[in-house]
């Protein structure tokens, strides 16, 4: 098949090519993520993955819009469920491109992280492959992620340190001080 891997960055890009690929399936990467802040770090994620595609002759398509405004509109108000949200926008826009470029399917690489919502991830893009008629490719790469972070590692790419949202930054930095003890 010929397959749309949409991607979060480098890193969790390497295990699902390497499958996909391993699997006979063609690839094109495609990176559109308007989640991520700051800005400084969606550029280097975007340029990591980038590199790394380059570099193992995967061809890209890399949204350019930085559409962070819409993100956060569609989180307002919806903070406790903002990874659906986030999910939805993100998958959809994907199976856009899909269906616009004659793609067989599309899937995505946050499937390869221990810490994403596998179960609503393949819910959404599922729904929305169905709905859009462009079916949504399910594989669980979570075996690979420990490959993939070496991998990482010995290349030197850049890895980030939180999911890629305001929020998710937040919840990976601030420790909220204890009121009675001022800690």
């Amino acid at each position: 098949m010929h397959i749309l891997l949409h991607a979060c960055c480098g890193p969790c890009s390497i295990y699902p090519i390497k499958s996909l690929q391993e699997q006979g399936h063609k690839i094109r990467g495609y990176f559109y993520n308007p989640n991520i802040h700051p800005y400084i770090e969606y550029g280097k994620r975007r340029d990591g993955f980038l590199e790394y595609a380059q570099k193992i002759e995967v061809p890209t398509i890399i949204d350019e819009g930085y559409e962070l405004d819409e993100f956060l509109r569609n989180v307002s108000f919806r903070e406790g469920d903002r990874c659906r949200v986030c999910y939805a926008q993100r998958l959809r826009k994907a199976a856009q491109i899909a269906l616009k470029g004659d793609f067989d399917a599309y899937t995505t690489t946050l499937l390869v992280s221990p810490r994403q919502k596998h179960e609503l991830i393949k819910e959404i893009g599922t729904a929305i492959g169905q709905e859009m008629g462009i079916p949504f490719y399910y594989q669980d790469y979570r075996p690979g992620y420990s490959q993939s972070v070496q991998v990482s590692k010995d290349e030197n790419m850049y890895r980030q340190q939180y999911c890629g949202c305001i929020y998710s930054e937040r919840d990976r930095y601030y420790k909220k001080k204890n009121a009675e003890d001022g800690k």
